[in-house]
């Protein structure tokens, strides 16, 4: 799980691929399931393996019923969210119930549901198998799973277990190929932290090597920028249980920012629960994403999208320095125009707008941001923070009298995780005055063109754009020039909520 947040009522959007009928060489179809999952009224109460398994059970038979969806629209790989199946909360005395025996992959091949006897405390696992081969496809799905240790092991826990949240995935045949430890958890005292990272990969028949990680872990340089950089891995398979935090982490901003990144394809599932902010999934490929996000129904959804199986021709750009394209002509910060009507001068600021400061301090997502007010209608801003200088030429395509600003971090994170960010964020302020910027909002009818770089000390910059009732819009072009990382867009279809540049200095955790 990750994140915190209150629950935004927000617009249904969901963008689903087409399938036509017979399947183009070079493409597969793949699905994911935001689930809206049962959960446990008292998840610390301490209950017996039979009872566990009758709630999980009751969980996998929504999976099941998923599955023979998938399976008549042609899909070739199913991926299910983090906590799915048994929740989340639990002691780590309480979840016990709840966890599969999960023997070493070097035990060798194992089909659990034509060969349910062969390890104790298996059902979960035996019945993922079964729904695999019933739907002739690849399942990836989540569940707690246990490994017993002795006083020969110095890691091991006093109660004598191991607890992991796993992944794991079957194939067609129902035979299981791979399983993950999530590496990176978020207060989830009920399981450890392997002693070793998972670099977990799956081959297809459709579509080559896939990589596994889980929520968190989207964060952090292992297991999850390895598997791209090291593993060459071209597809992701993405369980989570992620609470959206506006305005940089909402889910599905993110998981879109990795694929045009790395170039990859994310299949990246949720739980759809949006009392607790959580919903946010997708099938996101370089070029476009097919996603779904609805705050104010409780209803989950079934996202199929037919997608290329080499993701794109445009190479990864988190190391790849290179000059700006040539400008699109769509805008021009020289051309002496702007819209709203010839009464409203250029430079003026919005009609009502409060009085602006210079610089000021403002807390975004519990950092400490510098941040400069947009005050005219177009303009040109330079502002740094520690060693990073941002710079954004942008024009305003509406005068709403919105509040926008120009934040800047350079630092190490420290609440709900710690990790090193340098980010470029030009965000829509949470009311009409300055000291709002930065608070949650998911709703804007400003309309940008704008031009944002940053002479980044890490390669890996993540391009977010996000617009009104969390609507995703391409990042336009995007990469390195003169030693700068920037995105340029233009001619947005809707208000924009967030643009911004967010790196990750790993070697600075």
């Amino acid at each position: 799980m990750l994140g915190a947040g209150p629950a935004l009522g927000l617009l249904l959007l969901c963008h689903q691929a087409l399938l036509a009928p017979g399947l183009p060489d070079g493409r597969y179809v793949a699905a994911v399931y935001e689930y809206p999952s049962i959960l446990s009224a008292n998840p610390e109460a301490l209950i017996d393996r039979s009872s566990a398994l009758e709630f999980m059970n009751r969980n996998l038979d929504r999976y099941e019923e998923q599955v023979v969806a998938a399976a008549k629209q042609g899909v070739q790989i199913i991926v299910f969210p983090e906590d799915g199946i048994h929740g989340f909360n639990f002691t780590r005395r309480s979840i016990y119930p709840f966890l599969d025996f999960l023997p070493a992959l070097q035990s060798g091949k194992w089909n659990p549901c034509l060969e349910p006897q062969k390890f104790n405390d298996t059902e979960v696992l035996q019945r993922l198998s079964c729904l695999a081969i019933r739907g002739r496809l690849f399942l990836v799905a989540n569940l707690g799973t246990k490994q017993p240790c002795n006083g020969t092991d110095p890691g091991c826990p006093p109660d004598g277990r191991y607890q992991f949240n796993t992944n794991v995935v079957f194939d067609d045949n129902g035979t299981l190929v791979t399983s993950y430890r999530k590496q990176n958890l978020y207060f989830e005292y009920s399981f450890d932290t392997p002693s070793a990272v998972d670099y977990s990969i799956f081959e297809t028949p459709f579509a080559g090597k896939f990589g596994v990680f889980t929520c968190f872990d989207m964060l952090f340089f292992e297991p999850t920028v390895r598997l791209v950089t090291d593993f060459g891995v071209k597809h992701i398979v993405f369980p989570t249980a992620w609470m959206d935090q506006l305005p940089l982490l909402a889910g599905i901003e993110l998981q879109q920012a990795f694929a045009v990144v790395f170039n990859v394809n994310v299949l990246a599932a949720n739980l759809h629960h949006p009392h607790l902010g959580m919903t946010s999934s997708g099938i996101h490929t370089p070029h476009g994403s097919f996603w779904y996000h609805n705050a104010e129904s409780l209803e989950g959804k079934l996202i199929v999208a037919n997608i290329a199986a080499e993701p794109g021709d445009g190479g990864p750009l988190w190391n790849s320095p290179r000059e700006a394209p040539e400008s699109d002509g769509r805008f021009s910060w020289e051309d002496g125009t702007c819209e709203g009507g010839a009464d409203t001068p250029c430079g003026e600021p919005p009609e009502g707008a409060p009085a602006t400061p210079a610089t000021f301090h403002g807390e975004m997502m519990y950092d400490n941001f510098t941040f400069v007010p947009l005050r005219e209608n177009r303009g040109r801003l330079r502002l740094c923070a520690g060693a990073l200088c941002c710079e954004l030429d942008y024009q305003r395509r509406g005068l709403s009298g919105e509040l926008y600003a120009l934040g800047v971090l350079d630092d190490l994170h420290t609440v709900h995780g710690t990790y090193y960010l340098q980010v470029c964020a030009l965000v829509k302020c949470g009311g009409p005055r300055w000291d709002t910027c930065g608070q949650e909002t998911a709703r804007a009818t400003e309309k940008f063109d704008f031009h944002l770089r940053g002479n980044f000390s890490t390669s890996f910059v993540f391009p977010i754009l996000l617009t009104s009732g969390m609507t995703l819009q391409s990042p336009g072009q995007r990469g390195w020039e003169g030693g700068h990382y920037f995105m340029r867009k233009s001619q947005l279809t809707s208000g924009l909520v967030t643009a911004a540049l967010y790196g990750r200095w790993y070697e600075r955790d």
